[in-house]
């Protein structure tokens, strides 16, 4: 989820339509001539051309006309947890609108079953998109603005294994192809962003200018620092599972590998899984090798590969 999704840009015409949603009314055009209803808003009417057209309140219920299940966000910034159900609904006036299903399962969508509009949040400025669910389910209003998700409780906490970092084979056995658990989330919103670049010093307009980075950049919005990204691994506990003891200093010793494979767009949650990648004894001490990698969440492909240096002494 981000505030990168691409949002209604009102024009004299369409206003009526967003500025009903913000009030809780749904407004369709329909035709003082024809008495058809007509959507998208344009100047005439879709059926006899007619400009005598007026915005009127409908209730937003209809017929699911048609639908597909998008497993592979359709653009970064729709990355989510759950795949997205894209719909046309026909609604009762006769009118269809592209839309998003929300509060179903993939397994719980019919075409013609009927169905009720919801009223989605989807910017800190009220903006509100239509969005449709079945007509029993108890759902009317659905918050869609990216918000930090609360911590897990302590007792939610994995087990942690002990193991003495003279136990050379316990050491070698931490030594796995299998990644991790996913660790917590962290919202990367764009203040975060903004401080960052105010810390680093890099305020190159595609990390702190919204509206430059929606029309010239390259990813439809802000994203964030590869750096930023990376720093946040301190935020994000990565369930491994042990502890290693008995040593006197642990210290970074740096990356083997570094990569930023995928962008992180402003208002994105990340979080991260690991596996130990190898461990080596050496003159210096323990050398454990941690490959760390940052998703945005529900993207396959990683934000972030820092396989991490960790130097037991």
């Amino acid at each position: 989820m981000s505030t990168n999704k691409p949002m209604p840009v009102p024009t004299s015409i369409s206003a009526p339509f967003w500025g009903g949603l913000k009030e809780g009314r749904i407004l369709m055009q329909h035709c003082g001539d024809c008495q058809k209803w007509t959507f998208y808003p344009r100047r005439h009417c879709s059926h006899c051309m007619s400009h005598n057209v007026e915005f009127r309140e409908v209730s937003g219920e209809g017929e699911l006309y048609t639908y597909t299940v998008a497993r592979v966000p359709t653009l970064p910034e729709f990355a989510g947890p759950e795949p997205q159900l894209l719909a046309v609904v026909e609604l009762d006036e006769g009118v269809r609108i592209n839309t998003t299903l929300v509060g179903l399962g993939a397994d719980q969508v019919e075409i013609g079953m009927r169905v009720k509009p919801v009223r989605a949040r989807v910017s800190e400025d009220g903006t509100v998109l239509l969005r449709f669910t079945g007509a029993e389910v108890g759902l009317s209003e659905v918050d869609e603005v990216p918000k930090q998700p609360e911590a897990a409780a302590d007792a939610d906490a994995q087990a942690v294994r002990k193991i003495p970092l003279s136990d050379d084979a316990a050491l070698q056995a931490l030594v796995s192809e299998e990644f991790s658990e996913w660790s917590n989330q962290v919202l990367v919103d764009q203040d975060m962003i903004n401080q960052f670049a105010e810390l680093s010093g890099d305020d190159y307009w595609i990390h702190t200018d919204p509206d430059r980075a929606r029309k010239e950049g390259p990813f439809g919005g802000t994203i964030a620092h590869g750096a930023l990204v990376q720093i946040l691994m301190s935020r994000l506990q990565v369930p491994l599972g042990f502890e290693i003891t008995g040593f006197t200093n642990m210290v970074n010793y740096g990356s083997q590998r570094l990569r930023f494979p995928s962008p992180v767009p402003a208002g994105s949650l990340i979080h991260a899984r690991g596996r130990v990648k190898s461990v080596e004894k050496s003159r210096r001490g323990t050398q454990l090798v941690l490959e760390l990698n940052v998703h945005v969440v529900g993207q396959e492909r990683p934000a972030v590969i820092n396989d991490l240096i960790i130097l037991y002494m």
